[in-house]
């Protein structure tokens, strides 16, 4: 890479000032396992290369409500606005040394926003079915593809929310700091910058974890049991403008 990385970071970085879009992730479970680097570097956009933390990077998946998005500095939509997702994710930093995430796929329960998002951002989005309960300290995921192909990928997480994390070690920010979205652009990596407050995290613990989501994005399937479980109450973010 031409620049080393950027320090790992609990709050963002760089500013937004002129934000293009607002939104809050609710009630966030973040599932991670290690993956070899060689494994998903042929999946992230060109001049970007996996971001590692002792050697290997990981594979997340994310469960959590969408609230309210919103553009530019109008109020958030309540409707088309709000809805449950899951996505899966990598992590990359770019030759100008900024990291950031790769989103392999994004499953939503609406579709207007997901056409959206693969039209006008080309961001991996899929239609599905998709509900979230919370019984106590228990908050199940679950979700089953509807459009595009493969339909039928399916996703059931349960957790159980643990004690609040006074301070959070290496691995858990590394996996949940995050400032940026790499996407593939004409000359290589575009990247979205978005800022939020510092993450409340909690330990959890994995209840259920039954998913075909990261082989079908085109890794193999998670072998045992998660890395890493965290779940977040939930912060507001600000997408700046692509670059």
């Amino acid at each position: 890479m031409a620049t080393d990385p950027e320090p790992v970071t609990a709050e963002a970085p760089r500013g937004v000032p002129r934000p293009l879009l607002t939104q809050w992730w609710r009630d966030v479970a973040f599932l991670h396992w290690t993956v070899d680097p060689a494994a998903v570097a042929g999946l992230l956009p060109p001049r970007t290369v996996p971001d590692t933390l002792d050697g290997v990077t990981y594979v997340g998946l994310v469960a959590f409500r969408m609230h309210r998005i919103g553009w530019l500095r109008m109020p958030g939509i309540p409707y088309l606005g709000s809805f449950p997702e899951t996505n899966v994710r990598l992590y990359s930093v770019d030759d100008r040394g900024r990291r950031g995430v790769v989103f392999l796929s994004l499953d939503a329960s609406r579709l207007v926003p997901v056409l959206v998002a693969r039209t006008g951002f080309r961001l991996p989005y899929a239609w599905s079915a998709m509900s979230m309960q919370r019984d106590g300290d228990v908050l199940s995921y679950a979700s089953r593809r509807r459009w595009p192909t493969p339909r039928g990928v399916h996703c059931r997480l349960r957790i159980r929310i643990g004690d609040h994390i006074e301070r959070p070690n290496r691995l858990e920010h590394f996996l949940t700091a995050r400032w940026g979205l790499h996407t593939a652009g004409r000359d290589g990596a575009r990247y979205q910058p978005n800022v939020h407050q510092r993450w409340r995290l909690h330990r959890a613990e994995s209840l259920e974890c039954e998913e075909d989501l990261i082989a079908a994005a085109g890794l193999d399937a998670p072998d045992g049991e998660p890395a890493s479980v965290l779940w977040s109450p939930g912060v507001r973010v600000r997408f700046g403008r692509p670059d």
